[in-house]
């Protein structure tokens, strides 16, 4: 498995930026899909963005357009840019590690962070 550690969370307002980075250790990280989950107080945890070790993003509707998910192999990271933040993105977001891009999207990683929290003022 791979080691992970979000960092990048705050508090921010309605409109807002925000960059979220998972620094990866333990294994050759340009082997493993990657993606970003978050899950709000009382609810369950959702999928937000995956990406291929080759690229290949994938977003959920709740967030495509505003959210980006990049990945530097050189740095051994994943980040995820939000942008035009809401309330309704105030969670804890977490990242994830997988070798099969599949299993990221499905919510199955088998490597996850201890998560970051993003809260997101009216």
């Amino acid at each position: 498995q791979v080691q992970l550690a979000e960092s990048g969370g705050g508090l921010v307002q309605a409109g807002d930026s925000l960059r979220l980075s998972c620094a990866a250790s333990g294994r050759t990280f340009s082997d493993y899909a990657m993606g970003w989950f978050r899950q709000a107080p009382g609810k369950e945890r959702e999928f937000v963005a995956a990406i291929g070790n080759r690229d290949y993003p994938y977003y959920a509707d709740s967030v495509k357009g505003r959210f980006t998910i990049s990945r530097d192999n050189a740095k051994n990271t994943v980040y995820l840019q939000m942008n035009s933040l809401k309330p309704e993105d105030t969670a804890v977001y977490y990242c994830a590690a997988d070798r099969m891009y599949r299993r990221i999207v499905s919510g199955d990683a088998g490597s996850w962070g201890q998560g970051t929290q993003v809260t997101v003022s009216s």
